[in-house]
This record gives C-alpha cells, sequence and structure tokens, in this order.
C-alpha cells in the first residue's frame, strides 16, 4: 500500500508556477469587476447611479461578489502546491466567470433587482460597457480559467520525480514500474547449478549411446558415397 500511497500524492502535487500567469490574470479581472462600478462614475465609464462609491444591494449580488469569487480563484491558482486546491480555484473562476455574464438577466426573477443602465450618449458606448461590466468581463474570466483548469488536470513528464539508481535498478523493463514489495521482502537465492545451459554449449557436447555409433558409421561410409567410389 506504501507504493500507491506515494504514486497517489505524487500524481496531486504540481509546482506552483503552473497556475501562477492564470491565476495573477484572474486576480486582476476580479478586481476590475469588483470595484469598476465604484470608481467608473469618476471617469465617466458607469452604470446608473453614476457617482463615486454608490452601494447598492444588486451590485453587490452581481459585480462585487463575483468579482471577489474570481480574485478567490486566481489566489488559490497561484499559491496552490496541488492539483485539488489549482482545481478548486479554477472552477470558483469559471462560475464566477459565468454568473457576470448571466446574472444580469437572471437577477429580475431572483428578486435581487437591476444593476442599472449604462451611462452613454451612443450605442458604441453603450456596448462598451455592457462588455467591459458583464458579457464581456465574464468570457474572458470564463476562458482563462478554463485554461487554468486544462494545464493543472493534466498529469506532464516534468511532474514525475527521476527514479534513484537503486530504484532504477529495480523497475520492471517490461511494464516500467515498481513491482509491490513487502516489507522485509528480499529476493530469492538461486543455485548457478539450477541455470539453463546455453544451446551452443548444449550442442557443443559430444554425442553419447547410438547417436554416437550412428555418427562414426555415417564418418566411415562417407569415402564410400563419393562419386566416382574409390574402389574403381
Amino acid at each position: 500500500m506504501k507504493y500507491a500511497e506515494d504514486d497517489y500524492s505524487r500524481g496531486l502535487s504540481m509546482p506552483r508556477s503552473r497556475g501562477a500567469v492564470s491565476g495573477l490574470l484572474l486576480v486582476i479581472l476580479g478586481a476590475w469587476g469588483a470595484l469598476i462600478p465604484f470608481v467608473g462614475p469618476h471617469f465617466n465609464f458607469a452604470y446608473t447611479p453614476d457617482h463615486d462609491w454608490a452601494w447598492s444591494t444588486a451590485r453587490g449580488w452581481l459585480e462585487v461578489l463575483p468579482g471577489a469569487a474570481t480574485v478567490v480563484g486566481g489566489l488559490l491558482l497561484i499559491f496552490a502546491g496541488n492539483r485539488v486546491a489549482a482545481m478548486l480555484g479554477g472552477w470558483v473562476a469559471v462560475l464566477a466567470g459565468a454568473w457576470f455574464v448571466v446574472g444580469g438577466e437572471v437577477a429580475p426573477l431572483l428578486g435581487i433587482g437591476s444593476a442599472g443602465d449604462p451611462v452613454a450618449a451612443t450605442e458604441r458606448k453603450r456596448a462598451v460597457l455592457e462588455v467591459s461590466y458583464f458579457s464581456g468581463l465574464g468570457a474572458l474570466i470564463t476562458f482563462v480559467a478554463g485554461v487554468a483548469l486544462a494545464r493543472t488536470a493534466v498529469r506532464l513528464a516534468r511532474d514525475v520525480a527521476p527514479l534513484a539508481p537503486a530504484e532504477a535498478a529495480a523497475v520492471d523493463p517490461d511494464q516500467g514500474v515498481l513491482p509491490y514489495r513487502e516489507a522485509g521482502y528480499e529476493p530469492a537465492q538461486v543455485s548457478s547449478g539450477a541455470l539453463t545451459k546455453p544451446r551452443a554449449a548444449q550442442e557443443a557436447e559430444p554425442k553419447r549411446g547410438w547417436r554416437r555409433q550412428r555418427g562414426a558409421a555415417a564418418g566411415g561410409n562417407a569415402a564410400y558415397l563419393r562419386w566416382p567410389h574409390p574402389q574403381q
């Protein structure tokens, strides 16, 4: 069981650099989604109410909550040293990104309210606000989190620790894995007499019994079988 437990623990471990870049991107995107409703009015880039640090229940559910969840998922990816924590962070970010996309549509059904109307004089700016605050931001978060999940789910060759010389000598060449051994296992001693002799050595031994006599008779008649016969 020790061999199985060691292999299982090694399979869950991974270098922290595997999800660092994706986690950092998710932290930035989550911070944007959670803070832009409050600082956006300062740059004339906001939804109503368009004044700084205006709080509402709808903003808390539709923007602050998924943004904070994305930040938590990104931090898990950055600091995770095993696949379980990294994949948990990835799935949290995926769900947060999906909520950014569909939250505004289902909010009236849940009684959450509305995040407001985009403060824009043109349709182009309205589209930019929608993409930057909700749909585009959520799609980007989901994409980055999906890439992080794909990277953390697989086990690369560099994740496998190299075998020590003593362990490498015990590897089965046919299967490439260490055989299971109980504690105190010692290989059986085989005597030299039990080893099978090579085929060449067996054929080199002199023939015995009737085979030897038959071989001698064949050698004596070899001269007679040649043509022309020696008597002629």
